[in-house]
This record gives C-alpha cells, structure tokens and sequence, in this order.
C-alpha cells in the first residue's frame, strides 16, 4: 500500500496497549488523529506527528476507519455512542461518523456489546468489526499481537491493512462478536496457565529446589508454555512487571464466566483463579501484571 493509498485514521484509546498500538500504525504511514480521556496521554504521538482531537465525535469525523480500544463494555459505549445511550453530555463518535466509515473495536467487551454497537452504528450505514487482541504490551509494541476478528469479511479486508501493522496473526472466527469470544477462550487458558506457573513455582521454592535450572529442564518437555517461559523468572523474583492488568483480566474473565454461565457450563478452573484474583485485588494488586496470581501463593503460609 503506497502513502497516498492509506486512509485516514481515527484512534480512541491510549492507554498500555492502545497507545503503542497506534504509534506503530503512525510509523507505518497512516494519517493518524488521536483521542484520550487524559490528553496528557497523546503528547507523544503529537511530537511523533499525529494530530489531536478534543472528543471521540472530532476524531471520528474525518476518519475513514475509526479504532477505539479502551477499557470495558461501559467505555466502548461511552465514547462510540455517548450521549444517546448513557445520557451524558460526552461528544461521542457516533456524532462524527460518516456513513461508511469502518469502526475497529480492539477492546475487550462482551460479544452482546459488540453486537449492539454494530447494530447501533449500522443505523447509520457505519461497518463495524470488533478485533480484541492477545499478546500483551509486548506484542503491542512489537507489532506481533494475535487479533481476533468477528465481523463481516469484506470489512475485515478493508481492514486488514492497519491489522497486519499491530498484529502478525489476524484470524476471522465468525460474525460480529466472535472476536470476543475467541478473547473470552483466550483469557481462560491465560487463567488457568499463570495460576498453574505461579502455583508451580510456589512449591518449588518451598521444596528448595533450583528453580532457575528446573524452569529450564521443564521448559523444554510436556510442560512447557509461553507462561513458564516469559513470567516464571519474575515470579520467582517477586517482579510484576506490567504485560497485561490483573485487574482487566479480572474483568475479562467475568466475560468469559458468563459466556460459560449462558452455554449451560462451569469453568471451575477458571472460578477459581477469579476467586484468587479478587483476593489480590482487594489487597491493591489491581494494577500488577497478571504474574502477580504469585502474590497469592506467599499469602499460604
């Protein structure tokens, strides 16, 4: 895609993963126009040359796609439909968008948001996809998050472009909302393999064993995994250094326990990490990587 063929861009979001995520789509060539809650937030990608606007309504308007990724199902409708739906004096997208414009929706909410924002901005001839993306802040400022898409395909193509930029795996999974609950799976497996991690690390300090040496002779056999290797060395150090809240994966996971909860199942894992998760946050951990469910295990004893 030469300069001239990129559209122009609209970006509702900055916070850990959104802001390097637009800073990459800047550096690839797209004309970028930023919106934060905290506009301290956008300085940097001004001095990097993206241009401010003062509500999500003024960075929708010129906007040919339109990504917003915030916090949870109550910001997604805040900023997208404002005024309308909350009964706020917020300036919202919906006021600034232009029949077909594309909406890329990178938060993580429950699929019934997304499909009643899709249907909300359709009124209007807007196209929307959502695209919650796994991989952490690692991912979001390598440019190697893993985006999962529920949408129409034509949309995703027009899409597809500014995706290949923040991620190196776009997979479609179905219709509007399908993205969030391929998210909704992605956080049970994130739950039940930290815990496991952390849990394992946990035993092995108290059996006194070399536990950067049995990480290593693990790693290679049935029990290895991206957790053991990426966060085991910082549990073991008591070091969270932040790759994803523990308090938004809090969040996410209730997604995922009411998806179970309406399919007629129980995850009993991952009620349990929630459970775990609760005790760390009522402690103040809310804002630690999600490797801090170690924090838990120190509190036995």
């Amino acid at each position: 895609m030469s300069p001239t063929d990129r559209p122009a861009v609209g970006w509702i979001g900055l916070g850990a993963l959104g802001a390097p995520m637009a800073a990459n789509l800047l550096a690839a060539g797209f004309p970028l126009t930023v919106h934060n809650r905290n506009r301290s937030r956008e300085a940097p990608l001004l001095q990097a040359g993206a241009r401010g606007a003062g509500s999500p309504a003024e960075a929708a308007t010129a906007a040919e796609v339109l990504l917003v990724c915030v916090s949870d199902d109550c910001a997604v409708e805040a900023v997208l439909l404002g005024a309308e739906i909350l009964g706020t004096d917020q300036t919202a997208a919906r006021q600034g968008l232009q029949p077909g414009t594309l909406v890329i929706d990178c938060s993580t909410v429950s699929p019934a948001t997304s499909r009643c924002m899709a249907a909300q901005l359709a009124q209007q001839g807007v196209d929307y996809i959502d695209a919650p993306v796994t991989g952490g802040t690692e991912g979001a400022r390598t440019g190697t998050l893993s985006v999962l898409v529920g949408g129409d395909p034509a949309q995703l193509e027009r899409a597809r472009p500014l995706l290949e930029v923040i991620g190196s795996r776009i997979s479609h999974l179905g219709p509007v909302g399908s993205g969030q609950q391929a998210k909704a799976v992605n956080q049970v497996l994130v739950a039940g393999s930290y815990a496991a991690v952390a849990e394992a690390m946990a035993l092995g300090q108290r059996l006194g064993l070399p536990m950067e040496q049995v990480c290593e002779a693990l790693a290679a056999g049935a029990a290895g995994s991206w957790a053991l290797e990426n966060r085991a060395a910082n549990m073991l150090r008591g070091q969270f250094p932040l790759g994803f809240k523990l308090a938004l994966h809090r969040k996410d996971l209730a997604i995922a326990l009411e998806a179970a909860a309406a399919a007629g199942m129980e995850l009993p894992v991952s009620q349990l990490v929630a459970a775990m998760e609760d005790s760390l946050l009522a402690s103040g951990h809310g804002n630690d990587d999600v490797s801090a469910l170690a924090r838990w295990f120190g509190s036995q004893g």
